[in-house]
Order: structure tokens, then sequence, then C-alpha cells
């Protein structure tokens, strides 16, 4: 796992906390729920538009559609004794941004980006009243390359709003970690043809990075390389363009 820049250490960060994760129907979010649990977490709101039921009596389900504002307000009164977010809610659409239709534009956007703004906005207070805790930002590496249309046009969105939120969050004490990773196992991506991640490894390279005080984890050597790629030549980072 290849990281950047590191804030303070929070050795244990998750011991004892009360974890907020969106999207916990997911792939990746029952892989949050599961982990969190094990480094200690005591009580997880599992968030998602419809909950699912848990056998565990730490995990308490949350009705949570961050496209809707009253819902985010409802979620943070409820859960306000959160202390670490992990903010996953997504959707994934390939539309094109030359020919897609706007109104499928919009509706990713409204997910992937103002829907996990809502939530940093929402939760934002409630972290602070606790010490100021953390907030997991899960993006992808499509961030960084414009190869899904408005998937990556919104997490690139996401991504940009995730750094402010860094520095803006700061001085109330929050600890803010942009995740990166590229292709995983989750049914987001079943329809992908090509090698993915284990979303175990995955969600353990972010926790640890949490853990560890990291502004950004980059989860796998794909994210790496990308990242890595960021300053050279366009006509690099799109082969393609060179047809």
């Amino acid at each position: 796992m290849t990281t950047t820049s590191t804030s303070p250490s929070t050795p244990g960060l998750l011991a004892g906390a009360t974890v907020l994760v969106t999207g916990a129907n997911g792939g990746l979010g029952r892989e949050f729920v599961a982990q969190v649990l094990e480094r200690g977490a005591v009580k997880v709101y599992a968030s998602a538009r419809s909950p699912q039921a848990w056998d565990d009596p730490r995990v308490v389900p949350l009705p949570l559609d961050v496209t809707d504002a009253e819902s985010v307000a409802r979620a943070a009164a409820t859960a306000a004794d959160t202390t670490v977010v992990v903010n996953n809610a997504g959707v994934t659409a390939a539309a094109p941004i030359a020919t897609g239709e706007m109104q499928v534009l919009r509706d990713v956007f409204e997910t992937n980006f103002f829907g996990a703004v809502a939530v940093a906005q929402a939760f934002a207070p409630v972290l602070a009243a606790h010490g100021g805790g953390a907030l997991l930002n899960v993006q992808s590496v499509l961030s960084w390359v414009g190869l899904a249309g408005a998937y990556s046009a919104s997490k690139a969105a996401f991504w940009s709003a995730g750094n402010s939120l860094r520095l803006e969050l700061a001085p109330q004490g929050t600890q803010v970690t942009n995740l990166h990773f590229g292709y995983t196992d989750t049914p987001m991506a079943s329809q992908v043809d090509a090698p993915k991640n284990d979303p175990a490894d995955v969600v353990r390279a972010a926790l640890d990075g949490l853990e560890a005080g990291r502004f950004e984890v980059l989860a796998d050597q794909v994210a790496a390389d990308v990242k890595g790629r960021l300053s050279a030549p366009v006509e690099e980072q799109y082969p393609g363009l060179a047809a």
C-alpha cells in the first residue's frame, strides 16, 4: 500500500468508537461494519435507504437516503454519538459526458457528490462535539481518470471536496482521510471484466491508514500507479489519444 501525507497518528481510533457507515448494505459497506467491530467499535450505525437486519446487537440499522436533506438531518440527530463517519454510499453509472442524459448525470452527482457532502456537513458538528473524530471518504481510482464518464466526474468532484473538507475541519480536530482503490469485487463492479481486489483487503488498508492518521490511502497498486501519473502529459495518461 502506498500513501501520501500524514496527520498526527491516532492509534486505537476505532477502539470504543461509535461509527456510522453509509451504504452499509453494499459489499464494501458490510466489510466496513465487520472490520470496525473487529477493531473495537462499540456501536455501528449501518445506514442505507432500506437498512438490512443484522445479527449483532452492536449494529444499529439506520434509514438514510443521502440525497434527501430531511433523511440526512434525521440520521445526524439519531446518531448524535457518532465519532467516526465512513462516507461510503455511492452509485455507479458510466454515462458518457458528451451524450449522456442530463438527468442521469445529475442523479449520479446527487449521490456521489452532493449526498456525500451532505453527510459530511451534517456530521461535522457531531464529530466536533466528541473531540473531532474522523471522516473517511470512500473515493476511487476513477477520481483521477475520466474513463467512466459521469461516475469519474462525480468522484473527481468528491475528491476535491474531500481535500477542502480536510482543511476546513482541521481546526475542530477532525481527521479527513480519502480512500482510493481500483476495481473491487463488489456488486457495483459485477459487470467489469478485469482483475479485482478483495473488499476485505481494501477495507483493511483503509482502516490501517485511518488509524495511522493518514490523510490519503492508496489501497492497491493500481491507485498508486494512477496517482503517480497525474503529473505526466495527457497523452501518456490516455494512450488512446495518440491514435
